[in-house]
């Protein structure tokens, strides 16, 4: 098997495709995989790199159908990453000698392009298309955690360690959204498992909300950062990557659908409220939301962190455990008829 790094765009695999059709090689003997940039030196004991399609002199020129070209583009806009094979099966075929291919009707290697292309151009893009094309259809938290596993609905997949999934049990009645996995999280594929998952602990507790009682989660499932020589520095996700996440919250809120939810800092809260919500205007009061009957913002615990001084850690902390009383204190009114 020859394993094939690529950059996740048309002209890269197509780069690639042109030699791996002039060599002859067969589309079953090609893995391929979207490379992510090299951030670091390989290790010692680091797995050997996959070999890249040389750069050396270009490939003999390869005709094709001007259909294929533009089904290709289309089908490549789709972030299914098996679509890079679906395009060389085609392509193989049409080197080969299959000039009719494209015509013929329920060619199932035909039928998957055109299925993806259909799909990436009724979303506008892979960009704009999000996580959607990745959620499944199902009311179990376990299988659309799994799922989540193998997003690629936006950029951050290429840098980040792992998906991180929400946690809790699927009986919580309480959900707190946080904005995106830190460092440790993004290491230990867990939520508010740092430093912030610390404080948010303790606020939980003040507040006389047990952390195992709730179910806790991000509006982004991938780490943003930056890495410098010592360490990764964590950077806002922006309105498109969150936008592109929203369906995994969204079909996490479906399935759990809570009595209260709290949205944890400015990203989640405008993630769920809109553009205009204000954290500093906003917070501490029950708002209405599609999502749960009672509706709340506070700051995120990284605030604390983040304040200058004891008095200023202290201030943000307390207004947290104030808020996350009111959402205990909900849970414990009469449930509505």
């Amino acid at each position: 098997m020859r394993e094939v790094a690529i950059s996740p765009t048309l002209e890269s695999w197509r780069d690639a495709a042109r030699r791996l059709i002039e060599e002859g090689v067969e589309p079953g003997e090609i893995l391929w995989r979207e490379a992510k940039p090299a951030p670091k030196e390989p290790g010692l004991f680091d797995p050997p790199a996959p070999v890249e399609t040389p750069a050396g002199a270009p490939a003999a020129p390869l005709r094709v159908p001007r259909a294929f070209l533009e089904l290709a583009a289309a089908a490549a806009a789709h972030p299914d990453p098996n679509r890079w094979a679906a395009l060389y099966r085609v392509l193989h075929r049409l080197a080969r000698g299959e000039k009719d291919l494209l015509e013929s009707a329920g060619d199932p290697d035909v039928e998957r392009l055109r299925r993806l292309a259909s799909e990436a151009r009724e979303t506008g893009s892979s960009a704009t298309a999000g996580a959607s094309l990745f959620v499944p259809r199902t009311d179990d938290l376990a299988q659309l955690a799994a799922a989540a596993a193998g997003c690629r609905g936006c950029d951050l997949y290429r840098n980040a360690t792992q998906t991180v999934f929400g946690k809790g049990p699927a009986t919580a009645r309480a959900v707190l959204v946080g904005e995106q996995p830190g460092d440790q999280e993004d290491l230990q594929g867990a939520p508010f498992v740092g430093p912030a998952g610390e404080v948010l602990d303790r606020a939980l507790g003040d507040a006389a909300l047990p952390r195992e009682t709730v179910y806790v989660t991000n509006a982004v499932k991938h780490f943003k950062f930056v890495r410098t020589p010592k360490r990764r520095i964590h950077q806002t996700p922006n309105s498109a990557e969150i936008g592109a996440c929203r369906p995994w919250l969204e079909a996490e809120l479906a399935i759990l659908r809570p009595r209260v939810l709290v949205c944890l800092g400015a990203s989640a809260s405008k993630a769920l409220l809109g553009p205009d919500f204000r954290i500093t205007r906003d917070r501490g009061r029950f708002l209405q939301g599609r999502w749960a009957p009672k509706l709340l913002a506070t700051y995120h615990p990284s605030a604390v962190l983040r304040a200058e001084d004891e008095a200023g850690q202290k201030r943000i902390y307390d207004l947290i455990v104030a808020d996350l009383k009111l959402a205990a204190g909900a849970l414990e009114s009469p449930e509505p008829v």
